[in-house]
């Protein structure tokens, strides 16, 4: 693997690499769910820095036209691969051209695998050890980076503190003030609430022993709640809820806080999580890591909804059940991450926010028309 410059150091003290991403130039990546708003972002990245991008993915998530219009995926494009990571024969075909693979493709929808736990298996573990095995017997991958989710942590465990002094403290505290988010380290237990979460903690610990016995590199990201242009809502879902809220007010529907909103999110721009992604891909310290996505500051959904009312004043809130499989959450620890890749987030959540808002008056189509006629039945309801 290309080596990359020599770091470049920052104020507060961490020496961030000016480029890990130039090994990428000129280099060809496997992308699984490439199509799709996070792969369909790395894959742009890719291009921008000179690599060549091969997208495999199943493209039944959204509608067509979402793929085209709003995730720029062109399916004429050669390298867009209209098909499914189970498939060993094409998977081996794609891999043998590729010098990396990031393995996104995955049922991620956490509504959708509580609801269908079967698809849910037969993606995200069937599918990855189809991948798994393939990246295994090759001699020309350089690394593969697991895509996994902050999901894995579930609620998280207080009694796990690192401390007692600071268990005891946690404890006092949140007996005045209520639950206090907890920060998920990667050295944490998993501890998974949903279908979902339990999908990605096997895939981790089946990347690790598949490529860890086969001598292939390879990385594990943790994706915290990613948000961002140009996210797109998707019906009985309770995912992205940027993109819903956002979408809701645009349209003069109320927000709803599933549980009160009392719930916690490490909103992570979708941009970042390219980056990240990327950098997990080249930097020669994310050999066998396990790396937070995250920016490191708790938001609560609560606290999202008033940030999206800023820019939509009148719009209403209305508490509602909290979903199964819908952890409290928390916020990721992020010192690992910036020490390994040498580079954290930029977006903030409000500058994000209004970026998401402006795109969507801008772009008033993304919200969907079923969205738009619920709107409409309320509004003539009134």
């Amino acid at each position: 693997m290309q080596s990359p410059l020599p770091p470049n150091p920052s104020p507060g003290g961490i020496e961030y690499d000016r480029s890990p991403l130039a090994a990428l130039t000129g280099s060809t990546v496997l992308v699984t769910g490439g199509a799709g708003l996070i792969g369909s972002r790395i894959t742009a990245r890719l291009r921008a820095l000179g690599a060549r991008p091969i997208s495999l993915c199943s493209m039944d998530a959204y509608p067509a036209h979402v793929y085209a219009d709003f995730f720029d995926v062109d399916p004429t494009d050669p390298d867009v691969v209209t098909g499914d990571i189970r498939d060993a024969p094409l998977v081996r075909k794609l891999v043998a051209e590729c010098d990396y693979v990031v393995h996104a493709a995955a049922l991620a929808d956490v509504a959708a695998c509580t609801r269908e736990p079967l698809a849910a298996i037969d993606t995200n573990i069937a599918g990855t050890q189809a991948v798994l095995d393939t990246v295994a017997a090759s001699t020309r991958i350089r690394r593969l980076v697991f895509v996994s989710s902050a999901s894995v942590y579930g609620d998280g465990s207080p009694e796990e503190a690192h401390s007692q002094e600071l268990l005891t403290m946690r404890q006092l505290l949140e007996a005045v003030h209520g639950r206090i988010p907890p920060q998920f380290r990667e050295d944490d237990r998993m501890r998974p609430v949903s279908v979902y979460g339990n999908t990605k903690a096997w895939g981790e610990e089946q990347t690790a022993l598949v490529l860890g016995q086969a001598g292939v590199s390879y990385g594990i990201v943790r994706y915290f709640s990613v948000y961002g242009e140009p996210q797109t809502v998707k019906p009985n879902s309770h995912s992205w809820v940027v993109a819903w809220f956002a979408a809701r007010a645009a349209l003069g529907l109320p927000l709803h806080l599933n549980g009160g909103g009392r719930q916690v999110r490490d909103l992570t721009h979708v941009d970042d999580i390219a980056e990240g992604t990327l950098r997990a891909l080249t930097s020669p310290r994310a050999h066998t890591e396990t790396l937070n996505i995250g920016t490191g500051v708790g938001t609560s959904i609560r606290d999202v909804a008033e940030l999206v009312r800023a820019h939509y004043p009148d719009t209403p809130l209305l508490e509602t059940p909290l979903p199964a499989g819908d952890p409290l959450g928390g916020y990721a620890s992020t010192r690992r991450m910036e020490n390994v890749l040498g580079w954290k987030p930029r977006v903030a959540i409000a500058d994000g926010v209004a970026r998401y808002v402006e795109w969507l008056r801008n772009t008033p189509h993304a919200a969907p028309s079923w969205l738009a006629a619920q709107a409409q039945a309320t509004a003539t309801q009134a």
